[in-house]
């Protein structure tokens, strides 16, 4: 008898939650980013300090100038503050609000999942990579099958060993550590736990890999959907909603 479900009821949950909390966390990311869309690298960083990269996403990259620069204190080298010559776009609390709440939703998501994940051995047998599969032979193999686009179209069908290698960096690598530069960030947890700025290099690398890792995440969505979409669209949505793998 065919079983029911290609994926557990467990696993498709956390996948539309996950899902959705990535959207969440893109958007509200991109408004916070518009108000100051520059990265920087080490402790500090603000509009009048050189910036590692500066992002073309608002009108507050490269701005129109300065009003009156003001030194806090009457001596050489004083830090200065500054005025932009137009309003700052800052309206972003909501935006803040909103993605700390989603991080903290996908936390707890991704902890579900890897500890379901880890229970029933679905892990083990499904995403992370074997030794078979990190062979060169198995490997190269695979490498030219999606070179030549002659990937599995069947839902039920085992993971390829890029598609394993792939979901292993996102779920290992990359989430754990857009999650542990995002609460570096967050001066609250930094008191508690000061060795987060010293793992990153201070707040602005922090900020900075953050940013990284979310691009490489969002890169590896748009080869996800692509790849859903290019091999049965409406048989993956099926067995990743209702289980239906016909």
């Amino acid at each position: 008898m065919r079983a029911s479900s290609r994926h557990p009821v467990w696993t498709r949950c956390a996948h539309w939650v996950a899902a959705l909390c990535i959207l969440v966390l893109a958007v509200t990311g991109f408004v916070i980013l518009m108000a100051h869309p520059r990265l920087y690298w080490g402790e500090v960083g603000n509009a009048l300090t050189p910036a590692l990269i500066e992002l073309p996403i608002s009108r507050n990259y490269k701005h129109g100038g300065w009003e009156a620069v003001t030194p806090f204190f009457e001596r050489t080298g004083a830090p200065v503050s500054a005025s932009r010559t137009f309003p700052l776009f800052n309206e972003n609390s909501w935006a803040r609000s909103l993605h700390f709440l989603a991080a903290w939703v996908f936390t707890l998501t991704g902890l579900a999942y890897l500890a379901a994940g880890l229970v029933t051995g679905h892990l083990r047998r499904r995403v992370v990579p074997g030794a078979r599969d990190l062979s060169a032979a198995s490997l190269s193999e695979d490498v030219r099958r999606h070179l030549r686009f002659a990937v599995r179209r069947d839902a039920g069908a085992p993971y390829g060993t890029l598609q394993k290698i792939a979901y292993t960096l996102v779920i290992v690598v990359l989430l754990p550590l857009a999650m542990l530069t995002g609460i570096t960030m967050s001066p609250a947890v930094t008191t508690a736990f000061p060795f987060l700025l010293t793992l990153f290099g201070g707040m602005q690398s922090a900020r900075t890999i953050h940013f990284a890792a979310w691009v490489a995440i969002v890169g590896f969505l748009l080869v996800h959907v692509v790849m859903v979409a290019a091999t049965g669209f409406l048989q993956h949505m099926r067995a990743m909603t209702i289980g239906d793998r016909s």
